[in-house]
């Protein structure tokens, strides 16, 4: 299916996807096998030697990933998509072809707590550096740049804060650079925001969280927009050199626009593994179909929810980017369009202890490590997913120690807030 013909709403319930030829199913089959048979020798050699295009073996290819593949491509507008077995697995695997040792990312200070984990702790045990910098100023990434830099690394909306990014004018400064821009757009989703449009090279998703939708299906994925010359000042040879396993074969020379999502699966996925679980996969279609009624109502309750707690005694601040108020409102009309997410940080007066009480004190929420999910969420970052850093980190990152996160829902907003309003006033009683 063309994306220059059809809808958001229509490619995300048919691209990637058709009524199976032979028994005529209008469902994605799901493809619950390790292997596929050979048509012959020659057929198996071709294939090994990525001479043609086919299924050997699910840790590297798979027709249900390959699916979701299609339509997250489709829907990003990208050239190319590799599924992995979590977000993070495709932050590693997206990453991979990019670095080696000695190698350095510039990234925002405005990330999950987890990404910043792996950047600061993780990476330097593959000998690759993160320079973590304030995206707010994006003339930051042009002052981190040193020979040794290899990629940038942003969120479009950023968890847990609700920081929309100056995507295009970061994106200038990486293409003067000679370096890809990584953007992971777990929370905008495409339906709000498509980073390609605006420069970005490379979109990572957390399929666990929006593009799911239901909380039960782990995943990432690495979008490529085909539009980077990877031969570009030698700075990637691992794309635009001989690859020793295949015979000295170039990515770049031989594939083209495509080399990114061939090397991630024919490099990437067969040496690190992160591979997608066909049912996860399956299940991720399914959730994707209805991506854009979801992010719809997604939006418009977070925006009720947000004018609620702007104005509740017991609040100090909202940060939320749909609110005129916000300092990412200009940022949001401009990226996100449809609405500014449904994600989002409030500090409660009170700080710390108040925080715990509120999420020990909440109903119809569930405290827990997740967003994205058709049901409300709320954490408090600073006791949880932000503990493993310092107080100065987390007050970077957004998750002070008065912060609490919002994923809100798709339910009845009047019962949205009513619990709110209930565990806020036990929290302060």
């Amino acid at each position: 299916m063309s994306d220059k013909t059809f809808g958001f709403e229509t490619l995300s319930v048919h691209a990637g996807a058709a009524p199976d030829p032979a028994t005529g199913a209008r469902a994605l089959p799901i493809y619950q096998t390790t292997a596929y048979v050979f048509e012959d020798a020659d057929h198996a050699a071709a294939l090994f030697n990525l001479q043609t295009v086919g299924f050997i073996y699910s840790r590297l290819t798979n027709p249900t990933n390959a699916a979701l593949e299609a339509r997250l491509a489709t829907l990003e507008g990208g050239r190319g998509c590799t599924v992995a077995s979590s977000g993070h697995a495709a932050q590693v695997l997206a990453l991979f072809p990019l670095m080696s040792p000695g190698a350095e990312i510039v990234a925002s200070s405005r990330l999950y707590g987890g990404s910043l984990q792996q950047m600061k702790n993780t990476y330097p045990k593959f000998g690759w550096k993160a320079v973590i910098v304030d995206a707010d100023q994006p003339e930051n990434f042009k002052r981190a740049v040193t020979e040794n830099t290899k990629a940038f690394f942003i969120e479009s909306l950023a968890n847990p804060g609700g920081v929309v990014s100056d995507i295009e004018a970061i994106a200038r400064i990486a293409e003067a650079s000679g370096v890809p821009l990584l953007v992971d757009n777990t929370l905008a989703t495409p339906y709000l925001c498509k980073p390609i449009d605006y420069g970005a090279t490379l979109i990572v998703h957390s399929t666990t969280k929006f593009l799911s939708g239901t909380g039960t299906s782990m995943g990432g994925a690495v979008v490529d927009s085909g539009k980077f010359d990877w031969s570009r000042g030698g700075k990637f040879p691992s794309l635009a050199g001989p690859e020793p396993a295949y015979h000295g074969l170039n990515f770049h020379e031989t594939f083209g626009d495509m080399a990114y999502t061939f090397h991630s699966h024919a490099v990437g996925l067969r040496d690190l593994g992160p591979s997608q679980a066909p049912f996860n996969a399956w299940l991720t279609m399914l959730g994707i179909e209805t991506l854009g009624l979801r992010m719809e109502r997604h939006c418009a309750n977070a925006a009720k929810v947000a004018q609620y707690l702007e104005k509740h005694p017991a609040v100090a601040w909202v940060n939320y980017a749909g609110l005129p108020s916000n300092k990412y409102n200009k940022l949001a009309k401009k990226y996100l369009p449809r609405g500014a997410g449904s994600i989002f940080t409030f500090g409660v007066k009170g700080g710390y202890d108040v925080g715990v009480r509120v999420v020990d004190g909440v109903e119809l929420f569930s405290h827990l490590a997740n967003i994205g999910d058709a049901k409300s969420l709320i954490i408090h970052p600073a006791s949880t997913t932000h503990r493993q850093l310092s107080d100065e980190q987390r007050v970077a990152a957004g998750a002070g120690p008065d912060v609490l996160r919002l994923s809100i829902g798709i339910e009845t907003v009047e019962d949205i807030i009513a619990d709110l309003d209930q565990a806020l006033a036990k929290a302060t009683a």
